[in-house]
Formats: structure tokens, sequence, C-alpha cells
């Protein structure tokens, strides 16, 4: 055969092979980028899935986090008064210890914006309203002295919901008190007794502290600090929080001569150059019960000079007005005669009013029947000075109900009725409103914090309100 007839043949098999060939190659070509595409779109949906999984789990977790922080800084929260309290009693056998915790972590968590605080209803209160010193207080329940000494948190306390907050005793110098250990506690009682003996670190130091607190607050706002001490900010010069009252408690320091009045008067008088500026109320402490010769200046003559030159001096307060001057009592002096000694002199010097009143050296009456006290606890009551706790409410409220009647059966000079807080044994809310009725303006607590947490105000303001609508 020859070659031309089998080019035909070849032609015919390159016309079946050949677009057979191109078409399978097409469709490989065409049916590539399908797959792709399928596995891009494969891809995409796990990584959109991906991602919609980790914006819900990392919302879920926000979400909690917000939950846990808002839960964790409210003083209503359940380990506040629980938890707390009985951890510090356990991991700090010196309660004094207990409380230089306490108060470092207090501290460190209002730096950080942790701290507790009252939020909600809490805040809310309106039948708890009162008017104190031309001050609209958002409530009548205070923070006694002693928990914060050195003016290093009044602002965290108030945070706690309280309307008055006492720094202090704070003394001319400083001073480091008794020896240690000086303070003991009484668990069957909820109470305390502690010699601490005014250890202070001195008015300088505080009044540098609170200066500067003044400052950061004006800063704050954009204005000076003379325009927040004569008012302009809206807010009293002392608590720099409205419907609040910072109280400043001064006393003299243990090696001045109490026999020696111009001396005992100078220690006040220098406490008030201080620290005036930054106070609200000043509370001149003449009933601590460890500190020689202090309570012998609650006899009418001497008592009567030393406040006046305390008030004398107040009115001399570098700023628009002057702070109130307020003297603290003992409730050890409650015989009628040393009460209306004391009236007296608050008469006489001027001074705006009385806390009643401080811990006592009194060991009768304090274990209620039916208490058992251990060993420990037998000696810790036994102990060198002053006992606190509820065993002193009864005492505490007939002595505001006596010092209430005897001041306002006094002629008034200046035409202002007295004032009187009442301060020993309030832990709950009944009896803050038997304080209230009884003639105080204010209620404080004191070692009702120490065994009730940072939530102890919040709760007390939550039962005066249902015991008022009930």
């Amino acid at each position: 055969m020859s070659s031309s007839a089998a080019r035909p043949r070849l032609a015919a098999r390159a016309i079946r092979s050949g677009p057979a060939s191109h078409l399978r190659a097409e469709s490989f070509r065409i049916s590539m980028p399908a797959s792709r595409r399928r596995a891009s779109s494969s891809t995409s949906a796990s990584v959109q899935a991906g991602r919609a999984r980790a914006v819900l789990y990392g919302g879920a977790l926000a979400a909690a986090l917000c939950v846990g922080y808002l839960y964790a800084t409210d003083t209503r929260a359940f380990p506040h008064r629980y938890l707390v309290p009985p951890a510090l009693r356990a991991l700090f056998a010196d309660a004094e210890e207990a409380h230089h915790a306490g108060t470092l972590a207090l501290k460190t968590l209002y730096r950080l914006g942790l701290h507790p605080r009252e939020r909600g209803n809490s805040l809310r209160i309106p039948e708890l309203s009162t008017s104190v010193f031309d001050v609209q207080l958002s409530n009548p329940i205070g923070i006694s002295a002693g928990l914060d000494k050195d003016g290093e948190i009044p602002d965290v306390l108030f945070a706690l919901g309280a309307g008055v907050v006492e720094i202090g005793g704070i003394t001319p110098l400083p001073q480091t008190g008794n020896p240690k250990p000086r303070v003991f506690r009484i668990p069957a009682t909820d109470g305390m007794v502690n010699r601490y003996g005014l250890n202070s670190r001195g008015a300088d130091d505080v009044a540098r502290r609170l200066r500067d607190r003044l400052r950061r607050f004006a800063r704050s706002l954009g204005v000076t600090e003379r325009e927040v001490l004569d008012g302009a900010a809206a807010v009293p010069p002392g608590s720099l929080q409205p419907g609040k009252l910072l109280a400043v408690q001064i006393a003299k320091n243990k090696e001045t001569d109490g026999r020696d009045e111009k001396a005992v008067a100078d220690d006040y008088v220098y406490c008030v150059r201080r620290l005036a500026r930054y106070a609200d109320v000043l509370v001149v402490n003449v009933s601590s019960p460890n500190t020689p010769g202090l309570r012998d200046l609650q006899a009418a003559e001497p008592l009567t000079r030393l406040l006046s030159a305390v008030v004398d001096e107040a009115a001399k307060t570098d700023r628009k007005s002057r702070p109130k001057v307020m003297v603290k009592v003992s409730p050890d002096e409650d015989g009628d005669t040393q009460v209306e000694g004391i009236v007296e002199a608050v008469r006489r010097s001027g001074v705006d009013g009385v806390i009643v009143g401080n811990t006592t050296n009194r060991r009768t009456g304090l274990v209620p029947p039916g208490v058992k006290l251990t060993n420990d606890e037998r000696r810790a009551l036994m102990e060198t000075g002053g006992y606190s706790g509820p065993a002193m409410f009864d005492r505490t409220l007939d002595l505001v109900g006596r010092y209430r009647r005897m001041l306002d059966a006094q002629p008034a000079d200046s035409g202002d009725q007295k004032i009187v807080f009442a301060t020993g044994g309030v832990t709950n809310g009944e009896q803050a409103l038997k304080m209230l009725n009884a003639g105080a303006s204010v209620a404080m607590v004191y070692t009702g914090m120490v065994y009730g947490g940072a939530g102890t105000i919040t709760r007390i303001k939550s039962e005066m309100k249902s015991q008022l609508k009930g």
C-alpha cells in the first residue's frame, strides 16, 4: 500500500485522538479551579467559624470577668462579711497585724480600682438623708477613728458607704504608742481590748498626706486648691465628696504633762494649725484611756480652757468657712456631775458638739448571759486597755440620751443646737435607729467593722431602711 493511503488513516486517528485529548485536557483545566474554590470556600468558612467562636468565647469571658468584678467589688458580696474577716483572724494571730494587712490591701485595691464600694440601691436611700452642720448628709452612719489613724484611706472608707469618716487620733509629734502586743480580740463577744496609746505619725505627716489628696482632687477638676477650700467645687473641703464629712481627731502627746494646761493646749493648737484646712470637723480627744492624764482634762474648768483654745484657733483657719469642733468624751465619766461639767464646758467654749463616747476601762457587764469565754478570751478581756464591742451599746445609748437632754436644757449662746454623734456598740440598723432616736445625729461604727467586714455600713443602712418602711 502506498504512503498516501496511510495518511488518511493517520489523519483519521489524529482526528479521533486530537479533539478527545483536547477535550480531556480542557476538562482537566476547567475542573482544577472548581476544586480549589471548594477547598478555599471550606477553609474560609472554617476560619470564619473559628473567629466566631473566638468572639463568642472572648465575649463570654469578658462578661464573666465584668460580672465577677462587679460582684467582688460590691460591699454586699458574701466574701466581705463571711470570708475576709475570719480569714484575717486565722492568718494573723495578732489583731494589730491583721489591721495593718487589711489597710494595706484596701489601699492597694483602691489604687487598682478593685476596692469594695457601694452600688445600686445602697447609694440611694433618701429616707436616711439628714442635715448635719449645714451639710445634707447622704446618711447618718459614720466610721470612728482608729481604723485609719494616719489619713491613709479616707476615700476607701467613704466608698464603703459612710456619711462621716473620722481619722486619727493624731498627735503633734510622732509617737510609737505603747509596747506590743497591744490589741486583743474577744470573738465570743465580738469585742476587742486595745491599748494603742495613740500611736501616730504626727500632725505634719498627716497634713502632707491630706494636702496631696486635696491637690490631686483640685487638678482632677481643673481648679485651684483655694477654690476647693472656699467651696467652688460644691463639696465639703474635708471629705471632697458631696453629702459626706471628714472628721479629724486630735490629741496631746503622751510625754506632754497633763497638769501643764498651757503645754496641753499648745499640743492641740499645733494640730489645729496643721490639719484644720483639710477637715470638716475637728474632734478633740480627751477620752482615750491609754494616755496618762488625758481623761483628767474632762473636768469642767480645764476642759473649758482647752476647748476655747481649739475653737479660737479653728476660727483662724485659712479658708472661707472654719471647721466645726467636737469633743470626744469617755463613757466612764457618766456621773451626773461629770456630764453636767462637760456640757457646761461645751456651752462656754463654743464647741459645736459632742461625740459620745469611747472605749471603756470597766470590765463589768461585758459578757452576755450564756456566753462562755475561752481561757485566751478571758485573758484578753482582762488585759489593760479600753474595751469596745456590742456590749457597749446600752451604756452608750443611755449617755446619748442624757447628753441630748442636758445640752438642750443649756442656753445656746449662738442659737444653734449642739450636735451629738454616738459611738459604742452599734452593730445593726435597729441599734443605729435607737441612737438617732435618742438624740444623736450620726451613729458611728468601729469594732463592728472589724468583725462585720467591708459591707457593714451598707448592711446597717439596708436594715435601717427596712425598719423605717416596716
